[in-house]
C-alpha cells in the first residue's frame, strides 16, 4: 500500500478489529449527535457482526504515535465505511483514503447520513454529489440517507 515516514495506510489484522470498532464508536459520538444513546447502542451490534464478518480493512497508521488512527472499509467500489478516531480530525486522513480508493476505482460510491453535516460537507469538498435521497436508513430507521457518486478526473 502506501507508506511516507509519518504515516502508514495498509490492510488491517485481525486482531485488530477492537480497535476498529473503538474508532467508529467515537467517531459516531463525536460526529452523530442526532442519535441516542440508544441508537449508538443498537447500531454498535451490527456494527461489531459488521466488522466480524468483513475480511479486512484499510488503516491509517500513524507511525511517530504508533496507533491506527482510522479505517475505511469497501465493498467493490462502494465506501462502506470511513472514520477517523477523533484525536485525528482534520489531518487529512480522510482525504488519504478517498485518494487510495480512487487509485483501485474511477467512480465511487458513498451513503451518507444527512444529519451528518460535517461528512457531507467532506464529500462534496472531495467531489462527491448527491443523486438520490432515503428517507430511511438501511435498517428502516427515520435517518434519511444521502447515496453520493463521485467520479475521477471530474
Amino acid at each position: 500500500m502506501e507508506e511516507n515516514k509519518l504515516y502508514t495506510l495498509r490492510e488491517s489484522k485481525v486482531t485488530e478489529k477492537p480497535r476498529i470498532i473503538e474508532i467508529w464508536e467515537a467517531s459516531v459520538r463525536a460526529t452523530h449527535h442526532f442519535l441516542s444513546e440508544d441508537d449508538i447502542l443498537k447500531i454498535k451490534l451490527q456494527v461489531i457482526n459488521y466488522v466480524n464478518n468483513k475480511s479486512s480493512f484499510t488503516l491509517i497508521l500513524d507511525n511517530k504515535k504508533g496507533m491506527i488512527c482510522g479505517f475505511m472499509g469497501m465493498t467493490e467500489n462502494k465506501i462502506d465505511s470511513l472514520f477517523i478516531d477523533p484525536s485525528s480530525f482534520r489531518k487529512g486522513f480522510g482525504k488519504m483514503f478517498i485518494q487510495y480508493a480512487l487509485t483501485l476505482y474511477s467512480q465511487l460510491y458513498v451513503d451518507v447520513n444527512e444529519h451528518n453535516t460535517e461528512a457531507l460537507a467532506f464529500y462534496e469538498k472531495m467531489g462527491f454529489y448527491v443523486f438520490n435521497r432515503s428517507e430511511l436508513d438501511d435498517e428502516g430507521r427515520p435517518f434519511p440517507i444521502l447515496k453520493m457518486v463521485m467520479t475521477k478526473g471530474k
